[in-house]
């Protein structure tokens, strides 16, 4: 079941080579224009993408207004320390079992969007998602991937001073502040690609690389995040994972994002993020440099 699909101007599309076709249109409305309605009719999705030589595009994918391919999804998990990379250059065990948090569903935003910042110790991370599309319950690893609608790029933005606020971090509002989930550029379905388990990612922050990996390197992979994920929760279509993102982040280095700076997320076969940094406010002990982040940088 091959397509790939777009939230163009919210309206769902399906994209073509260079090109994007409404919906509602190419189905003669047999579907909707919701991004999210789509997603429970995959195999329509598949049929209607071979049917698209006959049909007239609404226009060309550049210059589009794209929003986010999955704009509301009903949870939204998300994998801590799953790069071995990543978890070396945290001074961190490698996890036994996948380090889970959520971002709420709030933060969900679209590939080109600003992102608002509202203290100096914001951070980046590069991350391949995957969105539900058949849910369920104790799902097999090996059936796992027949359970994926499709994977997009993602950026966990974090706040590092709400994050490590407190002992032990409170991950889930630190990665949560309104803006810090663009995904996007569009929604691929696996299938379309050649390898969905081994897929070059890289991010730059205003031109210079920062992160580069494959997803091949995920201590856990698609299928037993979704195998472990399903054990505990029921997964529903439209769920998001953030699957956890590879070495390089900027607390490492005590390089946090400022007013300006531009964020460019890459996964080779899907697309690509361009996110703007935008100094909006101050929240609460913005300027304060929480003691465990403190710890963290003294050690570098």
């Amino acid at each position: 079941m091959s397509y790939i699909l777009a939230n163009v101007a919210g309206r769902a599309a399906l994209v073509s080579g260079d090109y994007y076709y409404d919906l509602e249109t190419v189905s003669g409305a047999e579907l909707g224009s919701d991004p999210m309605a789509a997603l429970h009719s995959l195999q329509a999705l598949s049929d209607l993408t071979d049917q698209l030589g006959s049909a007239t595009p609404a226009g060309a994918l550049s210059g589009a207004q794209l929003d986010a391919p999955v704009p509301r999804p009903p949870s939204v998990y998300a994998v801590g320390l799953n790069y071995r990379g990543h978890a070396e250059e945290a001074k961190m065990k490698i996890p036994q079992v996948p380090m889970v948090f959520t971002k709420y569903s709030s933060c969900i935003t679209g590939p080109n969007a600003n992102v608002e910042l509202r203290s100096d110790y914001c951070d980046f991370e590069v991350e391949l998602v995957i969105v539900i599309g058949k849910g369920g319950k104790n799902i097999a690893a090996a059936d796992a991937w027949n359970h994926v609608a499709g994977v997009t790029v993602g950026q966990d933005f974090s706040d590092r001073a709400t994050q490590f606020a407190s002992a032990p971090p409170q991950f889930n509002l630190g990665k949560s502040f309104d803006t810090f989930g663009p995904t996007g550029p569009v929604l691929v379905s696996p299938d379309s690609l050649d390898n969905p388990d081994g897929l070059p990612l890289a991010c730059t922050v205003n031109g210079e690389l920062r992160q580069q990996d494959n997803t091949g390197d995920l201590i856990f992979a698609v299928p037993a995040l979704v195998a472990y994920l399903s054990e505990i929760c029921t997964l529903r279509t439209g769920d998001m994972v953030f699957t956890g993102t590879p070495s390089g982040v900027g607390a490492v280095e005590g390089r946090f994002l400022g007013d300006g700076d531009v964020v460019i997320s890459t996964i080779e076969g899907i697309g690509t993020l361009h996110n703007r940094c935008v100094r909006v406010a101050d929240h609460t002990n913005a300027a304060m440099l929480p003691e465990p982040l403190k710890s963290i940088l003294d050690q570098k």
